[in-house]
């Protein structure tokens, strides 16, 4: 009993491991990064602050009436902030020694004296502390789980003028501790709203799983909750492509897991193997990778050596000597990445037919070719848009059917290489043109991108910018607001009757 306890205790390492899916694709965000979001993110919170509502402040004291009303911020300065994040899975961002700019209107009757007017007042050494949590949801995007906040206001000063200044001042007191003890109230639950409703919406605009053209789509959902450190934010996604026709289709990763060490730039994107193999076995099970070439589309010096090539076996065919020609090449196996140091290259297994189309007749094959090719890969990143540029390396063909047929096809090894070069490696590379978008928000976009291989694995060093602000986003994906089914009750007006205070 004690040695199987002992022997479960030593898989069990192994069995956390294997049960965790590697990524086809990973991304972190630097501290670097952070700064930039942070920056965006300050004008955001500010923005927020300044539509904070505060209720109207009323009451007496001995024979003075007073009403605060009208409260608007009119200014706010957020120079001490940071955002930084905090292990297992926050982002903490604090600001300290804030003032915050308010405006008022006032309403006072001191027995029959009465004054109505407005009111400037700061509020000094305002401290917020906000800590947010992030996760996983259930469709396996990164949202903002849940938000603590702390918000407190050292001090308040307000200043009054007219004919009761007097009075106001020593009714300061009161006033501006109520003043601050309800702005200070309002801080959290606007930033509680910015963080879970309205920021979670730009979080929306993040590709979980969408269709890359009209074959295949692709799964970008979280495999597990982000992991941070003091320095990254590491995001972990299954980065798994899918024919559109089978889109609940699993294809098992055993490709290497892209391990990112670098923290200099702003943002690392790394791609497995399995992220561009999935890609061509997704094609692969579409259908599509097949090219058909017949009549004029066969280039006509190709055509001329594959009629001297086979002129016995069509001479024997005859009268279908002038039948149209017609090629098809199609791959055979779903393509495989492999990625080094040196480069990355895509292994292609395909075979080509020959045959003649009589017109009114079945089609009559003239040879079935193998064909093994090696394709370079350049990928590179534009925008948000990971895009791959092919070009033929190696090429080979043989007969399936015997040697001695495949010295024969020896004098075609050229003209069918270049018919790949020159006829269809561009219209591969044309459907590669539009390239994948990289799982980031709406708004934010790469710049200088540079491209690095590792041993099966690529990983992209970018910085970010912000091509639209948060505030942009966040107005396009608002719901349009729907009419109220009753008339919505407004505050009312502030009196000017001094009975009514």
């Amino acid at each position: 009993m004690a040695a199987g306890g002992c022997r479960l205790l030593l898989l069990l390492p192994w069995l956390v491991t294997a049960s965790r899916s590697p990524p086809g694709c990973k991304i972190r965000i630097t501290s670097k990064g952070l700064d930039l979001v942070k920056q965006e993110g300050l004008r955001f919170v500010e923005q927020e602050l300044q539509n904070i509502t505060v209720s109207d402040l009323h009451g007496k004291e001995g024979q003075f009436h007073y009403n605060i009303s009208q409260v608007k911020v009119m200014d706010l300065q957020l120079a001490f902030s940071d955002l930084y994040f905090q292990p297992q899975q926050h982002l903490v961002f604090n600001i300290n020694n804030a003032s915050i700019s308010l405006r008022f209107r006032r309403q006072l009757l001191y027995w029959f004296f009465y004054d109505i007017g407005s009111i400037n007042a700061s509020a000094d050494g305002v401290h917020i502390y906000t800590v947010l949590q992030l996760a996983k949801d259930g469709a396996g995007r990164l949202k903002i789980s849940n938000i603590t906040c702390n918000a407190s206001i050292a001090r308040m000063h307000a200043g009054f003028s007219g004919t009761l200044r007097k009075v106001y001042e020593f009714l300061s007191t009161f006033i501006v501790t109520g003043m601050r003890f309800l702005l200070s109230q309002q801080i959290c639950p606007s930033l509680e709203h910015a963080s879970l409703v309205l920021l979670n919406s730009v979080l929306d605009t993040v590709p979980v799983r969408n269709y890359v053209d009209e074959h295949i789509g692709i799964d970008y959902s979280l495999l597990r909750d982000p992991a941070v450190s003091t320095d990254t934010l590491d995001l972990d996604f299954k980065g798994m492509f899918f024919p559109r026709a089978r889109e609940n289709q699993e294809l098992e990763n055993h490709a290497v897991e892209p391990v990112i060490k670098e923290t200099e730039r702003m943002v690392y994107v790394a791609f497995s193997e399995y992220f561009f193999d999935s890609a061509m076995h997704a094609y692969f099970q579409a259908g599509v990778l097949a090219i058909e070439l017949q009549g004029e589309k066969v280039p006509k010096d190709l055509e001329v050596l594959l009629r001297a090539t086979f002129f016995g076996t069509i001479f024997m065919l005859s009268p279908a000597v002038d039948a149209p020609l017609r090629l098809v090449l199609q791959v055979s196996a779903p393509p495989r990445c492999i990625i080094k140091p040196s480069g990355t290259s895509v292994s292609v297994s395909a075979f080509l037919n020959i045959s003649l189309v009589p017109p009114g007749r079945p089609p009559i094959q003239l040879s079935s070719m193998a064909m093994e090719t090696k394709l370079s890969a350049k990928v590179f990143l534009q925008g948000k848009a990971l895009r791959v540029q092919l070009d033929l390396r190696r090429f080979r063909i043989y007969s399936k059917q015997s040697a001695l047929e495949s010295l024969a096809l020896f004098s075609l090894q050229a003209p069918l290489k270049t018919l790949l070069q020159l006829t269809i490696m561009p219209i591969i590379n044309e459907r590669t043109k539009k390239g994948v978008q990289i799982p980031l928000p709406e708004g934010m976009d790469f710049t200088k991108e540079v491209v690095t291989n590792h041993a099966g694995f690529l990983t992209v060093g970018a910085d970010l910018h912000f091509s639209k602000g948060l505030r942009e986003v966040i107005e396009k994906y608002r719901p349009a607001p729907t009419a109220p089914a009753y008339p919505s009750s407004q505050p009312a007006e502030p009196s000017v009757d001094p009975r009514q205070l």
